[in-house]
Order: C-alpha cells, then sequence, then structure tokens
C-alpha cells in the first residue's frame, strides 16, 4: 500500500505545483543546454514519420485549450488533496517521477517549441488504478497502482512518461478538439483567428474531457516515436518500451485497466517498437545516463 498522502492542508496543492514549477525549470538547467542541443542535431529520421502537427489543432488556440487543462489538473489536485490522496513531495516515489521528468523535459522542445514555456508539473496519486497522463501544457499525473502493481522500473517509468508527454507534444488533445470544433459547425473565421466565439464554448465544454480522451491510431503510433526518441536521449533505455507493453498485455483480462483502455496494444504495437529500436539505441548510447535509480514500491 502508498504511504499515508497528506492532509488537505498539508498538501496545498496550489503551493506545491508553484514550488514544482519553479524546481523542474532549474532541473533542467542543470543537465546542461549544450547537451541538448548536441543531441538534437543527432537526426534519428523518426521527424519525419510524424510529419506536422494537424491543421485541425491549429483551428483551436494552443494557449485555450493549455488553460483548460491547467484549470482541470489543478480541480484534480484540489480533489486529490480532500480525498487525502495527494502523495506529498517528500515521498520516494513522487521524488522518482520527478526526477526522471527532469530528464526528459529538457528534450520536449525539439518535438514542440511551446514546451520550453510550460509550466510543466508532476504529481502522483495514491489510487490503485494503473493510470497516468499528461495534459497539455505540461501537467502530468501517475496513479500509484501503476508502479506497484506493474513494478515498474525507471526505464519503464520513463517509457510511460514519454510516450504521455509526446501526446502533450504533438498536441493531440488540441486537434481533437479541432476535430469536434469542426463537427459541431461552431467554427468561424472570426472567432478561429480573433476570438473565442464557438471555439471557446466547444474548449470550455471539452475542459472536463481532457482526462480521458481517446486517441487515434495514428495519435499512438506518434507517441510511441516520440517518447521512444524523448527517453532515448534521456538515457532511459527504448527497449523497456517492450518489456512496459507486455506488462499491461498481462494484466489486460475481462475490463482493461484505464491506461489500456485509452493506450490499445497489441502485436502490431510491439513489432512496431521493436522496429524503431534501431533508430533511437545510439541515442540511449550515447546520452549520459541518469546519476540515480530508483526502487519501485513494494508490492501489494
Amino acid at each position: 500500500m502508498p504511504p499515508a498522502p497528506a492532509s488537505a492542508a498539508q498538501a496545498c496543492p496550489r503551493r506545491r505545483a508553484l514550488r514544482w514549477a519553479l524546481t523542474l525549470p532549474l532541473a533542467v538547467a542543470l543537465l546542461g543546454a549544450a547537451g541538448v542541443r548536441a543531441q538534437a542535431a543527432a537526426d534519428t529520421g523518426l521527424r519525419d514519420e510524424v510529419g506536422r502537427t494537424s491543421r485541425l489543432a491549429e483551428l483551436v488556440p494552443a494557449e485555450q485549450v493549455e488553460a483548460a487543462a491547467a484549470e482541470q489538473y489543478a480541480q484534480l489536485l484540489r480533489q486529490a488533496a480532500a480525498q487525502r490522496q495527494l502523495l506529498p513531495p517528500e515521498d520516494p516515489q513522487v521524488r522518482r517521477l520527478r526526477a526522471i521528468a527532469a530528464r526528459l523535459v529538457p528534450y520536449a522542445p525539439l518535438w514542440n517549441d511551446r514546451a520550453a514555456q510550460w509550466r510543466w508539473e508532476v504529481n502522483l496519486l495514491a489510487g490503485r488504478e494503473l493510470n497516468a497522463f499528461c495534459m497539455p501544457g505540461g501537467k502530468i499525473a501517475f496513479y500509484y497502482g501503476l508502479l506497484q502493481q506493474l513494478q515498474l522500473s525507471d526505464d519503464e517509468v520513463a517509457a510511460v512518461m514519454g510516450h504521455e508527454i509526446a501526446h502533450a507534444l504533438r498536441e493531440h488533445a488540441r486537434e481533437r478538439i479541432g476535430k469536434t470544433t469542426v463537427t459541431r459547425g461552431l467554427i468561424e473565421l472570426g472567432s478561429a483567428l480573433f476570438g473565442l466565439g464557438g471555439t471557446g464554448r466547444v474548449i470550455a465544454d471539452m475542459g472536463g474531457q481532457l482526462l480521458t480522451l481517446r486517441f487515434s491510431r495514428d495519435d499512438e503510433s506518434e507517441a510511441d516515436i516520440v517518447g521512444l526518441d524523448l527517453m532515448a536521449r534521456a538515457g532511459y533505455d527504448p527497449a523497456a518500451g517492450l518489456t512496459l507493453w507486455r506488462k499491461m498485455l498481462a494484466v489486460d483480462r475481462g475490463a482493461p485497466p484505464p491506461w489500456m483502455s485509452t493506450h490499445p496494444a497489441g502485436a502490431t504495437r510491439l513489432r512496431d517498437i521493436e522496429a524503431r529500436l534501431p533508430k533511437v539505441l545510439p541515442l540511449y548510447r550515447a546520452a549520459a545516463k541518469p546519476p540515480q535509480r530508483f526502487a519501485p514500491p513494494a508490492p501489494a
């Protein structure tokens, strides 16, 4: 079982979120901008596989989607703190997640320029769900159950986190909202370019759905590609993507766990990841490795 989380008064999610938003950029800076630039020059050919961001995403202002995500994330933290489900910063698994994020995040701007200005947050919720996500704007959360029940190694955590960050970098949620906007017939040239209009209403309506969006097969493939790239550059073994998905498939009996319901896996996905490993393994071999390794939580 996870350690007893802090009370609502002790958790102070807003204060902690601010402290983390200030701490992560410092950790990122300590990794060295020169190293990021050097790895940016390493062309793996993966960029050609994902192409440019969907034009449907461009129908919706990124700032509005990120603001809606930040509001939804803050609400989630408030509710978790009130229910004593928000793990404190001193928890070993919270430190672990934030240390891994601090290695992945410096490479995020290689895939999306906006990521350099995002106020990244990483939190751990005490639920038993096998779930994790990264909302637009860099709002990351893991559930304790994912770490404990699957006994994830640091490399496997990086595979999950890299994949989720990739969805945010590729703006898949923004694209889905753009598609919904068009489908509902609410888009107008003036509102899309200069104001809220129908677009703002759609974003407000979908704010609560940002945690449960289902991504397309193409979205999932892109997230796998970008996630492998990020974790390899950060010094985590991209082959862990295979062991991660095999663990997830092993627990997918009957009703799938939440993460599997929004991130379907199968033999084809495993083959695709395996086929891309030769492109990212050179990045991993050349990358500085994490100075510290963490153990998963004790089994329940």
